[in-house]
């Protein structure tokens, strides 16, 4: 129980980065209809449902690691109201709505499983204008009232027994997983063909049945969701006796996206990391939030220091020291003397530095835009080269080249 976390949260303190929250919970608390609560059995008094939101991690093997779920039923079984509904949130293998259900040991407390499908960076705004809403449950009545807690949001409904809900959410995760490697691996092809994955994608997206979302070529995919997902998604496969091979490819080539990152930025210090230093812009896993779980910028960040490079690293919303990296508080401090610049997250103001100054800074002439964010024109003006991914490496300076 973190009892100080709560009492930020009381006083409308939100310490994570996730616009819009803040406010939430600011009016939540003045209008009287949200409170924190230390201990579940504490929040379940008079409930008509509860909500399980715990933390699934990978854990042993790559399985979802579901102890915080056992804990937190184990914790409300026997302060349930008769009738009141256990909804699980989190992302559960499965069967783990059968799985409560026998830990409950209450035949009066339906489960229901309705997984969230929240973005990081835009949890609210998802949460208030969802895609679909999805719940599954054995008892029809439980999973209709469910179903009725959305109905302000206008949202289609899938209403499904539990073991489709549960896999729902695996299935969308790792689809999009598998489609980010795919764009990675096409922006490869692309840099060998000498064709431009801007142009490639832009053609795909127009293909009502690709669509444009999740086509955009990094360092690799990360975060709290889609490592653990597919590792979970594989080891379920697995245990039914089923080689999802296509899934584990995936897996596959995005650590191999990685080391492809690793050895543009050698190549582009002549080879050798020891000593060399590195300017890093981003280290989350993604822009708008502060979140470094499983984040491919502080990974590839990581593989740098342990081959001797000296790591200089910005990041708008992270101001914590990382092992083996010093962490600046000013993106030209990054650039100071650094011999090549990398661009591993796509902050927006990333897009508006001076790049005039940032050139001044560095010792190399070297960046490296792992997220395609910048405009090459722009660096290319101050005397710099530019790199993307997928894209023809622009190594002429503007100057020269309309000169």
């Amino acid at each position: 129980m973190d009892r100080v976390k709560v009492a930020r949260l009381s006083a409308g303190r939100v310490d994570i980065v996730e616009p819009g929250l803040p406010e939430l919970v600011s009016r939540g608390i003045a209008e009287g209809t949200l409170s924190f609560v230390v201990g579940a059995a504490g929040a379940a008094v008079e409930a008509d449902a509860v909500f399980l939101c715990v933390p699934t991690p990978m854990g042993a093997g790559g399985a979802a690691d579901l102890r915080a779920v056992e804990e937190v039923v184990a914790e409300l079984a026997d302060h349930l109201p008769s009738g009141c509904a256990v909804v699980t949130k989190s992302t559960v293998p499965v069967g783990t709505t059968q799985r409560i259900s026998a830990l409950l040991g209450r035949t009066d407390v339906p489960v229901v499983s309705n997984p969230e499908f929240l973005r990081e960076g835009s949890a609210v705004r998802d949460f208030l204008r969802p895609d679909r809403i999805v719940v599954g449950s054995e008892t029809a009545e439980a999973a209709r009232m469910v179903v009725d807690l959305y109905s302000a949001l206008g949202a289609p409904s899938v209403v499904t027994d539990a073991a489709s809900a549960e896999l729902v959410k695996y299935a969308a995760n790792c689809f999009l997983a598998m489609k980010l490697s795919y764009v990675n691996s096409v922006a490869e092809l692309c840099e060998r063909f000498g064709a431009d994955i801007d142009s490639v994608t832009e053609g795909m997206g127009y293909d009502r049945r690709i669509g444009r979302s999740f086509l955009e070529p990094g360092p690799g995919w990360g975060g709290s969701c889609l490592p653990k997902d597919t590792s979970a998604l594989l080891r379920m496969s697995e245990s039914v006796g089923f080689g999802f091979d296509l899934l584990g490819a995936a897996a596959a080539e995005n650590l191999a996206q990685r080391e492809r990152v690793i050895a543009k930025i050698a190549k582009a210090v002549g080879g050798d990391l020891s000593g060399a230093r590195i300017g890093l812009l981003g280290l989350a896993f993604k822009a708008g939030t502060n979140d470094l779980r499983d984040s491919p910028a502080l990974g590839v960040a990581s593989v740098l220091c342990a081959h001797g490079a000296e790591v200089a690293a910005y990041d708008p919303a992270i101001a914590e020291e990382q092992p083996g990296m010093l962490v600046v508080d000013s993106p030209y401090r990054a650039a100071k003397d650094a011999d090549a610049v990398v661009v591993l997250t796509e902050w927006p103001e990333f897009r508006k530095l001076d790049w005039h100054v940032m050139a001044e800074a560095m010792h190399g002439d070297t960046v490296l835009d792992t997220r395609n964010l910048l405009d090459p024109t722009t660096v290319l003006s101050t005397g710099l080269s530019w790199q993307g991914i997928g894209r023809p490496r622009i190594v002429e300076h503007a100057t020269s080249a309309v000169g």
